[in-house]
C-alpha cells in the first residue's frame, strides 16, 4: 500500500540515500512490473554509467515504441553475430588476472615489453613463457594496464585463453573476436565470413587493412596460447610478417611450447626470489592477521628455493594456507604439512583435505567431491542454480559455505556467472583425488550433466547452457547417435549459429559423418516437417526465423543453391504472417539479397536491396542504422559492379547516418571515447609552442579526419604542421609526419594537385633524415606511388615502386614473401604501361619466392601464376599460358581454405592482382600497406 514494511527497510532506505553509488528504485504494484522497472534501472546504468552513452528521454520512448519491430541485435557488426557471454568471459579473465596487488618483481620484465614496442619492424611475435603458475598471466595484464594509462593511442587486443577444450580455447572463435575487436576500433563494419577455415585464412588481411587505419601501434596479446586447440596450425599467421605497426605478445608454458616458435625472442620468467616469496606470503597473512617468526620464515624460504615451490602460484597458494589456518590453528603443524608438498598439484591436494576436514558431515564431504567433480567435466563450467537443480539435497547456506572456501582457496572461480576452476592445476589434483578410476568415472559425471540438460530441453527449453554444453557432452563421451539427434534439434543449432559458434558446430556434424550436402538436407526436411505442427501467428514468426538462420548457415558454408529455398521460405512466411512492409520482412530480403552477391546474380540482388532499403526508411526513418546498413549492403554490390561513383555516393550517406547515430547514443564503435578524447586534445591545445603540443595539434586532427570533419581536420593539421616548423625547422621527420597526413586530407577531397606536391615534400625529408629501410618512408613511398598511379602519372609512379622492392630487400632479405608482394606490383604496373618484357622477369622472381617460402600449392602461388598465364596469353604464347592457368586452378581448387569464387583484393598480402582492374579507394589517409 506505499508504506515502509518494517524498521528494518526504513533503515535501508535511510543507509542507502546518503551512498553515492547506490540506486533505489521506488515501486509499488506487481512483481512482473517490478521486475520490468528494474531490468530498465540496470540497463539504463549499463548504458550511461558503464557504456558512457548519452540516452535522453526522447529516446528512451522512441525505444520503447519500436520495441515490437526492432530486429535482434544481432547485427552490430553487419551480419557477423557477436556472443556477450565470450566478450564478458574475456573481461572478466583479464579482471581476474590483473587482480594480485604483488608486482613480484615485473619491473625488469615490463622493460622488456616496452623494448618490443618501441622496436623497428619488421619483428616476430615475442614468447613469453615459463612453467605453470609462474605468474605469466599476471604480468600480462598489470603490463597492459600500464600501456592502457601511459599510450592511449595504442590499441591494445587481448584473449586470456581458459581450460583446454572450453570455448576460449578454439581458434576460429579467437580469431573472430580479434578480427571483431579490431574493426570496433577502426570504425569500420564490414561483412566477416564465418566459415572457420575462410575466418583462418583471411585474418592475415584484416590485420593489415585494420592496422593501416589505425594511427598508433596496435599490440596483440595470446595468453595461454599453446592451450589453443591445434594451435600451430590454427595460429599459422604468426609466422607471417606483421604489419610495421603491429606487435604480438604470447604467453606458454615452457613444456608444452611448440617447437617452431622457440626461434622467436623470448621473455622467461625467472622463478621468484627470495624477497618477493617473503612479501608474497606475509601479504596473505597480514591480511588474516597472522604474524610468522624468524624461524618459521627461514622455513619458508629454505623450501621455496625449487623450481616447482618457487613459482607464483605455489607461493600464493602456501600464503593461503598458512593465512587460513593461523588463528585457529598449529602454524608449525600446517608449516610441516606444506614442506611435504613439492609441486602446485600437491599443495592444491592439502588445500583440499583442509576444506574436508572443516566439514561437519560425510553428506557435505560427498557434495564437495560432487561439486568439483561436475564442474570439472562440463564444457564452460556449471552455474549455482544449476548446482542446486542438479542436487537438490544441497541447500543455499551449504553451497554458500562451500564456494566461499574453494574460491578464497583459488580452487574455483567465477566466469559468466558459471563456476570453473581457477588454475589447470586445480582440476588435474581433483582428477588424481576423485577420479583414479579414469574414463568410467568422468563418462559417469558427463552422464548426470547429459541428463540435466536433455531433460531441459524436453521442456522446450534451449538456452545458450543447453547448446554450449549438450552436444559437447555427447562428442566426449563418443555417442554420436544421440549427438546427431541434438544437432537435429533446430534451436540447438540455431543458438549455437547465432552466437557465432559456427567451427564447433561443423565439428559436430564431421563426428557424425555428415558432409556439408547431406547436413543442409537434413536440416531442411527436419524444418519441413516441424512446420507440420506450427500453427498461430507466434510459432510461424519464429518457424521463420529458423527458415532463416539455416539460410545464412548455408551461405557461410557456400552452399549457395542450397541457401536460397529456405530464406525464400522465411520471407514467404513473414510477408503472410506478419506484413509485407514488417521490418522483418526487409531483413529476409537483405539475407537472400546476400545469397545473390555471392552468385554473382547482381540484378536480382540489387532489386531486393532496393525494397529491403524502402520498407527499412518505412519503418525507421531515413536517419536509423539499419538504412545505413542497407545504404552500405548496396554500395558494396556497386563496387562489385564498377559503379564507383554510386557506390561512393551511398557510402557517404551511411557513414553521416552511422556517425550520427554514434554520437547520439554511444555504440560499440568508439564515438564517445572518441570524442572524449578529442576534448582533452583540445585543452591541451591552448598552450604555447612546442613539440609535444604540435603532435598533439596532428593526433586532433587525425580524429577529426576519422570523424569525416575534413574542414576542422585540416584547420588542425595546418597548425601542427606550422608550428613543427617554427619549433623543429623544416627539415624535421616530424614536419614530414604533418606533411604525409595533410596530403592524405587533399587526396581525400581530390586535391590530387595538392596531395602530390605535399606527399613528395615529406618524401624528400624522409629520404634525407631516415634509413633506407624505413617503415615511415616505406609508408610515403607508397601512398605517392599509389597517387601517381591514380593520377596516371604511370612513369613517376615505376621509381618509387622500385624503392619500394629495394626497402623491402634491404628491411627483409631478398628472398622474404615480402619483397615477392613488391615486385608483384611493380609488375602489375609493368603491365598496364604495356611493358610485358619488363614485367615477366619480375613476375618469375616473385613465384620462385613464393614457391621457396610456402611450397608448390599455396595460394600466393597460385595467383602469381595466373598473372604470368594472363602475361603469356597476351604474348602470344597460348600453350604456355594453358600451361599456367591449368596450375593455378589446381591450387585453387586444393585449397580449401581459399575464399570461394572471390577475386584477391588489392588489400591481399599477395599483391596487386593484374587481372582485376580496382579503382582505388578515395580514403588514401586509411590506405594500408602490402606486406
Amino acid at each position: 500500500d506505499g508504506r515502509v514494511s518494517s524498521v528494518s527497510v526504513q533503515q535501508l532506505i535511510e543507509q542507502i540515500s546518503h551512498m553515492s553509488k547506490a540506486k533505489m528504485i521506488d515501486h509499488v504494484g506487481g512483481v512482473e512490473e517490478g521486475a520490468y522497472e528494474i531490468y530498465n534501472c540496470v540497463e539504463k546504468i549499463i548504458k550511461q554509467d558503464i557504456l558512457g552513452c548519452e540516452m535522453t528521454e526522447l529516446e528512451g520512448k522512441d525505444l520503447a515504441n519500436k520495441e515490437d519491430s526492432t530486429a535482434p541485435e544481432e547485427e552490430v557488426f553487419g551480419d557477423v553475430l557477436w556472443d556477450a557471454h565470450d566478450e564478458q568471459e574475456q573481461m572478466e579473465a583479464f579482471q581476474q588476472a590483473s587482480n594480485s596487488t604483488c608486482e613480484l618483481g615485473f619491473e625488469k620484465y615490463f622493460e622488456r615489453l616496452n623494448d618490443l614496442v618501441a622496436a623497428p619492424a619488421p619483428i616476430p611475435p615475442l614468447l613469453v613463457s615459463g612453467g605453470p603458475g609462474s605468474g605469466k598471466s599476471l604480468l600480462l595484464s598489470k603490463w597492459i594496464q600500464i600501456q592502457q594509462k601511459h599510450s592511449p593511442n595504442t590499441l591494445i587486443v587481448y584473449h586470456f585463453v581458459g581450460r583446454p577444450m572450453s570455448t576460449s580455447s578454439e581458434s576460429a572463435l579467437i580469431i573472430k573476436r580479434l578480427t571483431l575487436k579490431l574493426m570496433q576500433h577502426s570504425w569500420l563494419m564490414s561483412p566477416l565470413t564465418f566459415d572457420p577455415a575462410k575466418l583462418l585464412e583471411e585474418f592475415p588481411r584484416w590485420l593489415e587493412k585494420l592496422s593501416a587505419r589505425h594511427q598508433g601501434s596496435i599490440i596483440i596479446i595470446i595468453d595461454s596460447i599453446d592451450q589453443i586447440q591445434q594451435a600451430e596450425k590454427h595460429m599459422k599467421w604468426l609466422i607471417d610478417p606483421l604489419p610495421v605497426n603491429v606487435r604480438v605478445i604470447v604467453s606458454v608454458n615452457v613444456e608444452t611450447c611448440p617447437q617452431a616458435w622457440r626461434l622467436w625472442p623470448t621473455l622467461h620468467l625467472d622463478p621468484l626470489n627470495p624477497k618477493d616469496v617473503k612479501s608474497l606470503i606475509s601479504a596473505e597473512c597480514n591480511s588474516a592477521n597472522v604474524k610468522l617468526t624468524k624461524e618459521q620464515e627461514k622455513k619458508l624460504e629454505r623450501h621455496c628455493r625449487s623450481a616447482t615451490t618457487c613459482n607464483a602460484l605455489y607461493v600464493t597458494l602456501l600464503g593461503k594456507t598458512i593465512a587460513c589456518v593461523g588463528n585457529t590453528g598449529n602454524i608449525d603443524e600446517i608449516l610441516q604439512q606444506c614442506c611435504q608438498c613439492q609441486d602446485t598439484v600437491s599443495l592444491y591436494r592439502l588445500v583440499l583435505r583442509s576444506i574436508q576436514e572443516s566439514l561437519q558431515s560425510d553428506k557435505e564431504k560427498g557434495l564437495l567431491r560432487e561439486i568439483l567433480c561436475v564442474i570439472g567435466v562440463s564444457h564452460n563450467g556449471v552455474s549455482e542454480s544449476e548446482l542446486m537443480e542438479l542436487y537438490p539435497e544441497l541447500t543455499s547456506a551449504v553451497l554458500a559455505s562451500l564456494l566461499h572456501s574453494l574460491h578464497k582457496m583459488c580452487l574455483l572461480t567465477y566466469g559468466c556467472g558459471l563456476l570453473k576452476f581457477q588454475h589447470l592445476q586445480a582440476w588435474e589434483m581433483v582428477k588424481l583425488e576423485y577420479m583414479e578410476e579414469g574414463e568410467n568415472v568422468i563418462s559417469a559425471y558427463r552422464q548426470k550433466l547429459v541428463e540435466y540438460f536433455t531433460m531441459q530441453l524436453s521442456r522446450d527449453r534451449v538456452t545458450w547452457r543447453s547448446a554450449d554444453e549438450l552436444p559437447w557432452l555427447f562428442q566426449q563421451q563418443g555417442d554420436k547417435q544421440k549427438l546427431h539427434k541434438c544437432l537435429l534439434n533446430l534451436f540447438v543449432s540455431q543458438n549455437l549459429y547465432k552466437r557465432g559458434h559456427f567451427a564447433e558446430l561443423l565439428s559436430y556434424w564431421q563426428l557424425v559423418g555428415k558432409d556439408k550436402s547431406s547436413m543442409a538436407a537434413e536440416y531442411f526436411d527436419s524444418l519441413k516437417e516441424y512446420e507440420k505442427s506450427c500453427e498461430g501467428e507466434e510459432s510461424m514468426i519464429c518457424l521463420a526465423d529458423l527458415y532463416e538462420t539455416l539460410g545464412r548457415f548455408l551461405k557461410d558454408l557456400g552452399l549457395l543453391s542450397q541457401a536460397v529455398a529456405p530464406l525464400q521460405r522465411s520471407l514467404e512466411i513473414r510477408e503472410t504472417a506478419l506484413d509485407p512492409d514488417h521490418p522483418r520482412v526487409a531483413q529476409s530480403l537483405h539475407q537472400l539479397a546476400g545469397v545473390y552477391v555471392q552468385w554473382k546474380k547482381f540484378g536480382n540482388a540489387e532489386q531486393l536491396y532496393k525494397q529491403a532499403l524502402e520498407i527499412s526508411e518505412n519503418a525507421y526513418g531515413a536517419e536509423h542504422p539499419r538504412v545505413a546498413r542497407e545504404l552500405d549492403a548496396l554500395a558494396t554490390l556497386y563496387q562489385k559492379q564498377n559503379k564507383y561513383e554510386q557506390a561512393e555516393q551511398l557510402r557517404k550517406k551511411s557513414f553521416k547516418i552511422r556517425q550520427k547515430a554514434a554520437r547520439q547514443k554511444g555504440s560499440l564503435c568508439g564515438f564517445a571515447l572518441l570524442r572524449q578524447r578529442a576534448l582533452q586534445l583540445e585543452e591541451l591545445t591552448l598552450g604555447k609552442d612546442t613539440p609535444d603540443n604540435a603532435r598533439t595539434l596532428n593526433e586532433l586532427g587525425v580524429l577529426y579526419y576519422l570523424q569525416n570533419n575534413l574542414e576542422t581536420a585540416e584547420l588542425f593539421l595546418k597548425r601542427s604542421l606550422e608550428m613543427r616548423e617554427r619549433v623543429l625547422g623544416c627539415d624535421h621527420p616530424d614536419c614530414a609526419q604533418s606533411l604525409n597526413n595533410l596530403a592524405a586530407l587533399y587526396n581525400e577531397k581530390k586535391h590530387y594537385d595538392k596531395a602530390e606536391e605535399l606527399y613528395e615534400k615529406a618524401l624528400d625529408i624522409r629520404r634525407r633524415a631516415l634509413a633506407p629501410d624505413h617503415p615511415s618512408l616505406a609508408y610515403t613511398v607508397k601512398h605517392l606511388a599509389v597517387l601517381y598511379k591514380k593520377m596516371g602519372k604511370l612513369d613517376k609512379a615505376v621509381p618509387l615502386y622500385e624503392l619500394a622492392v629495394e626497402i623491402r630487400q634491404k628491411s627483409f632479405g631478398p628472398k622474404h614473401p615480402s619483397v615477392a608482394t613488391a615486385l608483384v606490383n611493380l609488375a602489375v604496373l609493368y603491365c598496364q604501361m604495356k611493358k610485358q618484357i619488363e614485367a615477366l622477369p619480375l613476375y618469375e622472381r616473385a613465384l620462385k619466392i613464393y614457391e621457396d617460402s610456402f611450397g608448390h600449392m599455396h595460394p600466393r602461388v597460385g595467383e602469381t601464376l595466373k598473372n604470368l598465364a594472363v602475361l603469356s596469353y597476351e604474348r602470344g604464347d597460348f600453350e604456355k599460358a594453358a600451361e599456367l592457368y591449368k596450375r593455378a586452378m589446381e591450387i585453387k581448387e586444393a585449397e580449401t581454405l581459399l575464399i570461394g569464387g572471390k577475386a584477391t583484393s588489392r588489400h591481399s598480402s599477395s599483391g596487386d592482382t593484374f587481372s582485376l582492374k580496382s579503382t582505388l579507394s578515395p580514403n588514401i589517409f586509411l590506405e594500408h600497406g602490402q606486406r
